[in-house]
């Protein structure tokens, strides 16, 4: 008798019930929650709107504070492009001040030279995947320039600007980003075989001299070089 009953299987537990229908239960009411909430809110603009039909000076009052809103948010953004033409037309950095940026704030200084000399459309694009590209613009006259920039912390005492470089930029300013003018910038040094490099193919270096002298504002950027391209067609930039 011992091994029968130890041989028994234990019986199954019963899953109590009305388990599903207490499920359905609160489901159908959180259905009708829903239902009565939309009703209640639906009522609820009815109402406001009757009421404000029936006022239509409230309606006009209305009108008239959002034009007066939007008028001084207009003002206030003319206000600031004014500001930052203004800011933009005075902007020069010391060479030194170059120096002391982050290399990605860089980037962005170079962007803002351009714009000051009157590419409208100058925009950094340095990053991960840039292809050889960091910076940008289309010049007054139509030409499209695309800007490496190589930072040195160090400046003239950092590393020099190697032919390597320039072999990236060769390879994909005009292929890639349709470029009328290649150019790197560095505030640095730049060795003499880059420097020939860049001269047979017919790619333009910024060194730290004539960085020097674009940033302080003295000319644009294509005055200080040489065997820049000719001016295309005006365009809506001229």
């Amino acid at each position: 008798m011992s091994a029968r009953r130890g041989g028994r299987r234990p019986a199954p537990r019963r899953r109590p019930r009305g388990t599903g229908r207490g499920r359905r239960s609160r489901a159908d009411d959180r259905l009708i929650g829903l239902v009565v909430a939309a009703a209640l809110g639906l009522a609820l603009v009815v109402t406001v709107v009757d009421w404000l039909l029936a006022r239509p000076w409230l309606l006009a009052l209305g009108a008239a504070l959002a034009v007066g809103v939007l008028a001084v948010r207009v003002h206030r953004a003319r206000q600031r492009a004014r500001w930052e033409s203004v800011r933009v037309r005075g902007l020069r950095y010391a060479v030194a001040e170059l120096d002391a940026l982050h290399h990605t704030r860089f980037e962005d200084a170079v962007r803002e030279l351009m714009a000051r000399d009157g590419c409208r459309d100058a925009v950094r694009v340095g990053g991960g995947g840039d292809l050889g590209a960091d910076v940008k613009a289309t010049d007054p006259f139509g030409r499209r320039w695309v800007i490496q920039c190589k930072h040195r912390r160090d400046g003239l005492a950092g590393s020099a600007v190697g032919t390597p470089a320039l072999q990236v930029l060769n390879g994909t300013a005009r292929q890639e980003h349709g470029a009328d003018v290649a150019v790197l910038v560095t505030n640095g040094r730049v060795t003499a075989p880059a420097v020939a490099f860049a001269e047979r193919q017919r790619l333009h270096v910024v060194d730290r001299h004539t960085l020097a002298a674009w940033a302080a504002g003295s000319r644009p950027l294509w005055e200080l070089l040489h065997a820049v391209p000719l001016p295309r067609k005006p365009t809506a930039l001229s």
